[in-house]
């Protein structure tokens, strides 16, 4: 078992890793249209400065995830064996789950502005785009996941399948790709996720999908792009400083709590979506 997925891991890594050759492709092409300006450069310094904070709390992350999971499995009726077929039901179960846990980041106010929207933040879209990820990911999202362990799947199983849905997603935060076709119908693509990102009315809350985009044509939330994307938030943060990236938009979220004096509207204030006025 620990074989097997130690390869299914390095698979991921190399996911994750070969993608990156986009990187100098879309620095090419920023020099090309004259975009290549230190603006630019800070906007890039800022997106890959959550990786810090990040990787200074792996140990701790890597422990948490390890207790909630551990303790999911100790409550699972059977346990099924680790192989490419449960690991292939894994990740399709996990892209099922990532989508609602995705959806769930945009619709409820206090996970987009606690964590969510620092990945969105960003006016740029390329491939250290990608890497702009809160550090409280790791504390808030496990928790989406547990149901799949209790089912009985290894909880190395379900960190190695999210990893791979995590990994697929390097690749389509890019401008460089364009439209693929057929492909851009089944599966999560450049051109789907530059609609994520984007901040025109007819793109917010769209496309959602980790691997698969079907996701989001069964559940009504799919927009094909067309009109060129605006990128970052419908209230841009307007700053390329690391404190500003990670919590410029909590602070929105605390200033706008503060105002509220009943419980009732509190409480709403929490779930309901982003754009929604919440009064006493």
């Amino acid at each position: 078992m620990n074989a097997f997925l130690a390869e299914v891991d390095t698979w991921g890594a190399l996911l994750v890793g070969l993608p990156f050759l986009l990187l100098p492709i879309e620095v090419w092409r920023l020099y090309r249209a004259r975009q290549l300006n230190r603006r630019t450069w800070f906007e890039i310094a800022a997106n890959i400065s959550p990786l810090v904070p990040t990787l200074l709390a792996a140990g701790v992350t890597a422990a948490y995830i390890t207790w909630i999971y551990g303790n999911a499995a100790a409550l699972a009726p059977w346990s099924m064996p680790v192989n490419g077929w449960t690991l292939a039901a894994a990740i399709l179960l996990v892209d099922f789950v990532y989508y609602w846990d995705h959806r769930i980041g945009h619709r409820v106010r206090i996970a987009w502005a606690l964590y969510h929207s620092v990945h969105h933040s960003s006016p740029l879209f390329n491939q250290t785009t990608a890497v702009r990820i809160s550090f409280l990911d790791g504390f808030i999202v496990p928790w989406f996941y547990v149901p799949i362990v209790l089912a009985g799947f290894h909880p190395l199983l379900v960190v190695s399948a999210f990893g791979i849905v995590l990994a697929y997603q390097q690749w389509i935060h890019t401008e460089t790709i364009t439209k693929l076709g057929w492909f851009d119908a089944v599966f999560n693509s450049p051109s789907n996720h530059r609609v994520h990102h984007a901040t025109q009315p007819e793109y917010i809350d769209k496309n959602y999908g980790g691997i698969l985009i079907i996701w989001d044509r069964l559940f009504g939330t799919y927009q094909k792009e067309g009109e060129a994307p605006v990128y970052g938030l419908t209230e841009q943060i307007n700053s390329a400083s690391p404190v500003d990236v990670h919590f410029a938009e909590a602070r929105r979220f605390a200033a706008g709590l503060s105002r509220l004096k009943t419980w009732r509207a509190r409480i709403a204030y929490l779930l309901e979506g982003p754009e929604v006025r919440v009064r006493d």
